[in-house]
């Protein structure tokens, strides 16, 4: 299915710019390839928390997540299949765990802490196709990721007996979990690939 539709919306371009080289070409492939894996990503864990009656709680937390990784940056499967994976068991699993579960708030505090700890020492965290040379804007990224972090830490806290509470926390965990070494590790990616380049 991927390989008809790239097939296809290439030989559409192609046939509509004359001046298409073959390096146009492939950039053009890999640009659609992540299209196609992210929408077709979204479309199953959408429609299990669809099926799960978590779908309100999973967009919300999905904005919330996307917020904080925007600067912290994180772990990027290089496969196909283990994005999928990896992100249903995080960006949906965690999120809907947490709405299910109490949390006391003692712990909640302790996982916030955690968390805005995990973000000074490792975020951002980039990858081997994005490596963050820049030192400059490596340490904007902390410094945002981290002023993130206490804003989700006090939403937290503030909504304590709300469930907007967990979906803050889950968001602060998945981004943790991200920008940690422990993903990287666990899949075989390089880390800190700013210091290779």
């Amino acid at each position: 299915m991927k390989e008809v539709f790239l097939n296809h919306t290439i030989n559409f371009i192609a046939a509509n710019q004359n001046d298409l080289t073959e390096e146009d070409k492939e950039k053009l492939a890999y640009g659609l390839e992540g299209i196609y894996l992210t929408i077709t990503k979204m479309i199953v864990i959408f429609l299990i928390a669809f099926l799960l009656g978590f779908l309100k709680e999973f967009i919300i937390s999905l904005v919330l997540f996307n917020i904080i990784r925007f600067p912290g940056f994180g772990f990027h499967a290089s496969k196909s299949i283990v994005c999928l994976i990896s992100s249903t068991i995080l960006i949906l699993g965690i999120p809907y765990l947490f709405s299910n579960i109490e949390i006391p708030l003692s712990i909640k505090i302790i996982l916030c802490v955690v968390s805005i700890i995990t973000f000074i020492i490792f975020a951002p965290a980039d990858t081997h196709k994005r490596p963050l040379t820049n030192k400059k804007k490596r340490t904007i990224r902390k410094v945002c990721t981290c002023l993130l972090a206490l804003i989700y830490s006090a939403a937290v806290i503030i909504f304590n007996n709300y469930e907007i509470s967990n979906l803050f926390l889950a968001a602060l965990m998945i981004e943790a979990i991200l920008v940690s070494p422990i993903m990287y590790l666990l899949f075989g990616e390089s880390y800190n690939n700013y210091k290779k380049v």
